[in-house]
């Protein structure tokens, strides 16, 4: 039987009361510190306004720790990730989100981490902002790494390179960068059979739920009292 633990405050420093090597996989979507195209943008904009459009028909929370420019961006990523890479177990996975600002950022922290870097998953995003004069900004990313080999042994899955999916909307929208349901039931496939899952970013419960609908345990942390109540209603639900 599957089973869940959320905990709730901030990754970084609840990470450290996690035991090594406790957990199967790491999967995770931490706040890009990202959007606006200048600095004061960054910082001075809320995450809702950075990566909510202004005709949104929803008016789901907002979340902290969107500020950080990309050293300093660079530097915790490397921290956090580097828990997660002592509480995973030898051969487990890291799935790690990002866009394509940060993703230089993001495959140097999880490298400086530990992490063996394996490779990039693009998701394409059937519904999104277009781009006068130029593409639309229609994929976000998924960087794959392994702490040591991988165990295909354990886990002798093939996965596509590239997935396709609409945020969720209306009714089944809980955070306002949360992802498609049919993705991460997907993602969490890279983790072995009845593992555990950790994300230390869990927002509204995503990666949980599908954990727990595949047989695999989950365990998240989210910073956000009112967030985590949502993702405890839907992993209590899921469960």
């Amino acid at each position: 039987m599957p089973t869940w633990t959320l905990h709730r405050g901030d990754a970084l420093a609840l990470l450290h009361n996690l035991p090594s090597g406790s957990v199967s996989a790491t999967i995770t979507d931490p706040p890009y510190n990202s959007g606006g195209m200048t600095a004061s943008q960054r910082t001075s904009d809320t995450a809702r306004g950075k990566y909510v459009s202004g005709d949104a028909q929803h008016h789901l929370p907002d979340f902290d720790g969107d500020t950080r420019d990309q050293r300093g961006y660079t530097v915790w990523m490397t921290l956090v990730l580097g828990q997660c890479y002592r509480i995973t177990q030898h051969g487990g996975p890291l799935l790690v989100f990002t866009d394509f600002r940060q993703l230089p950022a993001t495959s140097d922290a999880l490298q400086a981490a530990g992490w063996t870097w394996r490779g990039i998953v693009p998701w394409h995003k059937p519904i999104a902002r277009p781009c006068k004069g130029g593409f639309k900004r229609a994929c976000e990313y998924v960087l794959w790494a392994t702490k040591g080999p991988v165990d295909a042994a354990r886990n002798p899955i093939y996965l596509p390179g590239l997935f396709s999916a609409s945020q969720p909307r209306g009714s089944n929208r809980h955070h306002i960068t949360q992802k498609p349901d049919e993705l991460m039931t997907e993602l969490v496939k890279i983790c072995v059979p009845e593992g555990t899952v950790l994300d230390p970013f869990s927002g509204s419960g995503s990666t949980g739920v599908a954990a727990l609908a595949s047989g695999r345990s989950f365990v998240g942390i989210e910073l956000s009292e009112q967030i985590a109540t949502t993702a405890g209603e839907r992993l209590a639900a899921a469960a």
